[in-house]
């Protein structure tokens, strides 16, 4: 299930541009204090580092990402989610705009 939308939440209006603009995000807060961050990655080929545990959630398009520490590559869609560790990494390949929220911890 595709999760649409974020209630009771909170937003920060300065954006997170990453990867020259490849990548854009905005910090969610919502009332119990639980940081979210909602954005979207463009077609590119990019690596993440993670200092928290996070859980890629996609709310439209989809991409293909791999963890560090593996070879194989994985898909994501609509609904799926995948797990990232704490301090670690993961590549993401994208062809079409890739939708995400990221749930962190």
């Amino acid at each position: 299930m595709v999760t649409e939308q974020l209630q009771g939440a909170s937003v920060a209006s300065k954006a997170n541009v990453f990867f020259d603009g490849k990548c854009v995000s905005h910090t969610v807060i919502l009332a119990n204090g639980e940081k979210k961050s909602v954005g979207v990655v463009l077609p590119a080929h990019l690596t993440f580092n993670t200092a928290a545990a996070e859980i890629m959630e996609c709310v439209a398009g989809a991409c293909e990402y791999k963890l560090a520490g593996s070879d194989a590559w994985q898909h994501a869609g609509p609904g799926d989610k995948f797990h990232v560790a704490a301090n670690s990494s993961f590549e993401i390949k994208v062809a079409e705009a890739y939708h995400y929220i990221c749930h962190f911890g």
